[in-house]
């Protein structure tokens, strides 16, 4: 039985749209050993991404909060706060599951003032982080959006996505798909500190060349790009070369951005892992925004690009991997689409 304040907790936290209510009592004090499942019921799943925002879509998908793959650097660890929970351990350990997201998925395509425009999924948390194998959620997501021919892309980490070859190459079907993979580095001990929730990069590499093999159209991020950890010549050719190799369509990077609230978990971090390097930082990210300067960025970017150009392969920016088309452009939905979108 949940208490009311618990419940309120849940349905005011932050500027959340889902506005979820929390089907389990929460104890913040209780030091967790294990990953812990909240089950939620959002009220609804297809959230509207501000226009203010730097993102180049407009609609997102996040079937969970919190993220097994306890990524030091991930900017979505405050996002945790807004539920009385903390950025740290309860991120990675305590994850709220949207229990109901296929079913208002379902109901929400339906809907006549939807559009059917493109819907981003990995924006906060890994759609295919390791509740993804229990629950099944990424899973049905992908069956209803290509059932409704609604465009969609997927940002992961994750190998696991080898598991939904079969419903991704029907949804490319009947609509735009796209798939990246989030691979900022090859070197093991980089990765072993940094992401050591995540598959190996390999792995990540090998899942690509999978799904490229079964005709889905597949790029990658090399991201996010840590300063004196992952940045050196070598590590970014053999990411690069690694990934062309395995068949990317298009490749792109992101320096490392620590906006506030991740910066302050980040740099213990650092600290502690790589203390040689904390000067570094304090003079990269400077800026209270947590970006890089522009000349960074750009000196980055730059770099990326020769690489895949000296590789043999193609240089794209995170909105053509994501196949998104500006929302003044954006297509009508097909004759069809009403009929399908009733069924699903």
């Amino acid at each position: 039985m949940t208490s009311a304040d618990s419940v309120l907790r849940w349905s005011l936290a932050g500027s959340d749209p889902q506005g979820s209510l929390l089907d389990e009592r929460v104890d913040p004090t209780r030091e967790l050993r294990e990953v812990e499942y909240l089950h939620v019921r959002a009220r609804s799943i297809i959230s509207e991404v501000p226009r203010a925002s730097r993102m180049p879509f407009r609609h997102t998908i996040n079937p969970y909060r919190g993220c097994s793959h306890a990524c030091t650097y991930c900017f979505a660890r405050p996002t945790h706060e807004y539920l009385g929970l903390n950025g740290a351990e309860d991120f990675e350990q305590r994850i709220v599951v949207k229990v109901n997201a296929v079913e208002r998925l379902a109901a929400e395509l339906a809907r006549p003032s939807w559009r059917g425009e493109h819907i981003a999924m990995g924006t906060n948390t890994d759609p295919y982080q390791q509740a993804e194998g229990r629950y099944k959620l990424t899973r049905g997501i992908v069956e209803t959006l290509g059932r409704a021919r609604n465009p969609f892309s997927i940002l992961t980490k994750s190998s696991m996505i080898q598991r939904d070859i079969d419903v991704l190459s029907a949804a490319a079907e009947r609509t735009d798909v796209h798939v990246n993979f989030s691979i900022g580095t090859l070197d093991e001990e980089v990765w072993r500190i940094s992401e050591p929730g995540t598959p190996p990069p390999w792995r990540r590499v090998e899942a690509l060349a999978r799904l490229s093999e079964a005709g889905l159209r597949c790029g990658v991020l090399v991201a996010p790009i840590l300063p004196g950890l992952s940045d050196g010549d070598d590590q970014l050719s053999a990411v690069v070369k690694a990934c062309i190799d395995a068949g990317a369509v298009s490749i792109s990077s992101i320096g490392l951005h620590l906006r506030p609230g991740v910066r302050q978990l980040f740099m213990p971090w650092l600290a502690r892992e790589r203390p040689d390097l904390v000067e570094l930082y304090q003079r990269l990210y400077r800026a209270r925004s947590g970006y890089l300067a522009r000349d960074e960025q750009q000196r980055i970017s730059t770099r990326v690009r020769a690489l895949v150009e000296r590789h043999g392969g193609c240089a794209k920016s995170a909105l053509f991997a994501r196949g998104i088309a500006p929302v003044a452009e954006l297509p009508a939905p097909p004759e069809s689409f009403t009929q399908l979108r009733l069924v699903g």
